[in-house]
């Protein structure tokens, strides 16, 4: 099963590789296969049967118990973020035939208030789309003029990358807040087309994308060398 059927077994598979025997209290021994926990051990030190998890990984048990779920968070050591992320990956939500979502369109009054701003401002979709920009923004980095895309120049464009000195980290949060966004929305039309380009286009995101990682987004310092301000650092805000 893919990501899309199973996006269950796919998250708790990714994050059981993220975690060391040493971080789980048990001894590493014999030759291991796979990075991180085995299946049987995430079982053991959740206080449930190696067979029962495995039916949840495999996307054969999709509702397991809250008890359960809170078992296993312990033992992959998910944080608030992680813990609600796999909430919405097991809720009971009617699946159906999606179409592609029209393009938004900000109200007269948003754009008004880009417009006033004396700082760089845009509106985003939860994409990383941009839906309107101000001037300073444009000024500031030619991705963030409407119709531009972060995420793809982000992991693409090596004019937007050497913008960022702390690239990594900035891909990294922006992976991370699109987990979030997106939750088990996963047969989005517009999720797939991106994430597919993205995942063939780019090692990094591949990296980042398979860690499953899960940030809901925060306002937090950015930091930028501009080829014509210079150093700058300015405040992302949600």
């Amino acid at each position: 099963m893919s990501e899309t059927t199973n996006p269950l077994g796919a998250y708790l598979r990714a994050r059981r590789e993220l975690v060391t025997p040493e971080q789980a209290g048990i001894p590493d021994v014999g030759v291991r296969r796979v990075p991180g926990l085995r299946r049987e051990e995430v079982a053991m030190l959740a206080g449930i049967s190696a067979d029962y998890y495995l039916r949840l990984e495999r996307g054969r048990n999709r509702h397991p118990s809250m008890q359960v779920l809170e078992s296993i968070a312990r033992v992959l050591r998910l944080d608030e973020d992680h813990f609600a992320h796999l909430l919405t990956l097991v809720a009971e939500t009617p699946r159906r035939r999606r179409r592609r979502p029209r393009k938004e369109i900000p109200p007269p009054g948003a754009l008004k208030l880009l417009d006033s701003l004396v700082q760089p401002a845009f509106i985003e979709d939860r994409y990383f789309d941009i839906v309107a920009s101000n001037s300073l923004a444009r000024a500031l980095s030619p991705s963030l003029a409407a119709s531009g895309n972060q995420l793809r120049d982000l992991f693409l464009d090596p004019a937007e990358q050497a913008l960022h000195p702390e690239w990594e980290n900035v891909t990294e949060c922006f992976i991370a807040n699109l987990r979030q966004a997106v939750g088990n929305d996963v047969d989005d039309p517009r999720f797939i087309e991106l994430t597919g380009e993205l995942s063939l286009a780019s090692p990094r995101f591949r990296q980042l994308w398979a860690r499953h990682e899960v940030r809901g987004q925060r306002g937090t310092p950015i930091r930028m060398n501009h080829p014509q301000v210079g150093k700058l650092t300015l405040n992302r805000e949600g």
